[in-house]
Formats: structure tokens, sequence, C-alpha cells
């Protein structure tokens, strides 16, 4: 039998006397003293029959829900938001879209510390990107932080860099150059894990990084 159980701030435990609920509600017990309704006791048992069934369907159907929030921290999948076909979507990039952060001036790693990358290579942007504020996690393995969002970085040898974020959902999603905003990669797929998706030219993929709300600083 399912055992009544009290909820609170931080606090769900089960009642200790598993005859509590029948007690309570039996035809001798204190729901009986409630005459308003006629047959109380009765209506609250199938009441708390009811319960315990919706509260384990509840928990079963948790477990397999494939929607639920995976990164509770990370930006929603909103494209409608950037692809407005016109000044944020004309004059914000990859860059722009991974750190969640609209300057209207195609920004660059490392621009706004004066310390901008100077090649198309994973030795060159990754740090401008840390210059920024944005924090290295190599080790990430394409796990959600606890605190701020995950970011990757890709590049294409000596002609460009790219960068894609990862949602609330657990998929990535990006925005090439002054393009559209998109949830899939270069086959039509949605991104589980930019390391095994099909980026086209970019063929190295450099690192994971963090990017921590309101602390970084792009231009």
């Amino acid at each position: 039998m399912w055992r009544l159980v009290r909820f609170g701030p931080k606090l769900f435990h089960s009642i200790a006397d598993p005859d509590f609920e029948r007690d309570f509600s039996s035809a001798r017990g204190l729901a009986a003293r409630f005459k308003d309704i006629r047959g109380f006791p009765a209506i609250l048992w199938r009441e708390i029959d009811r319960l315990h069934d919706i509260r384990k369907h509840h928990k079963e159907y948790h477990h397999r829900w494939p929607g639920r929030e995976r990164c509770r921290c990370a930006p929603l999948y909103e494209p409608a938001w950037w692809n407005d076909a016109g000044q944020k979507q004309l004059h914000n990039n990859c860059y722009n879209y991974a750190t969640n952060y609209r300057t209207d001036t195609f920004a660059q790693p490392g621009r706004a510390d004066g310390a901008m990358y100077t090649s198309f290579s994973c030795a060159s942007v990754r740090p401008a990107a840390v210059a920024d504020d944005l924090i290295a996690a190599p080790g990430a393995n394409n796990k959600c932080p606890k605190e701020g969002h995950l970011v990757a970085l890709v590049i294409w040898p000596g002609v460009d860099f790219h960068w894609y974020r990862k949602g609330r959902n657990g998929y990535w999603s990006h925005k090439p150059g002054p393009t559209p905003v998109r949830n899939v990669d270069n086959s039509n797929h949605l991104i589980p894990d930019p390391r095994t998706a099909d980026r086209g030219g970019y063929t190295a993929f450099c690192t994971f990084m963090v990017v921590m709300h309101g602390h970084v600083k792009i231009n």
C-alpha cells in the first residue's frame, strides 16, 4: 500500500504508520466527523486511491519523458527572436548566438579585451574567447554545467571559426554568420552532440566552453 506523504520546503516524508490513511478515512476515523458531505469517508478513500495511482504513473512517466528539461540553466531555443531578417539576424553571428548576447557588431572572440585571435585555429581562437570570460571546459564531455550553459568551438582550418550552444532540451543549435538560427547540422539532422554532427568544412573540434550568464564581455 502507498503511504501518505507530507510535503513542504525541502520536505518529502512518508507517514510512519502505513495504516494511517485507512484509519483516518474509515467510518470510525476522523473523516467520519465531517457531516456536510454524505458518505465523505468513502469519497475520501476513493480520492486517496486515485492520487496514489496518479503519483505512481507520474513517477514512471517522468523518467521516460523525452522532452523534460535536461539543462535547466541553458537558453531556450527561440529562433524567431534572432531570425528577424533585419538588425538582429544580419548583425549578430555564431559567437553572439552561442553566448546568447546580442551586440549588433558581429562579435569576434577577444576583440572586447584587445586580445582578438590572429588565425583561424584552435590555438588562437580559444584563448581569445577566454579573454572574453568564457570558461574553458575541455572535459565537459557534452554534459550541462551546474551554472551557465555549454558552448562548443569548431574550426575550419585557416578559413573560419564556428560556435554551437547547448539548449535547455539537451540539443544544440547555431547561427552561421548572418543567416538564420537553426537546430540542425549540414545533413539536416538534430544535433545531440556537436562532435558527431555534420559540420561541413569545420573539421576541427576545439573544445567545450561554459558561458556564465551576465559575466561574458564580447564585442
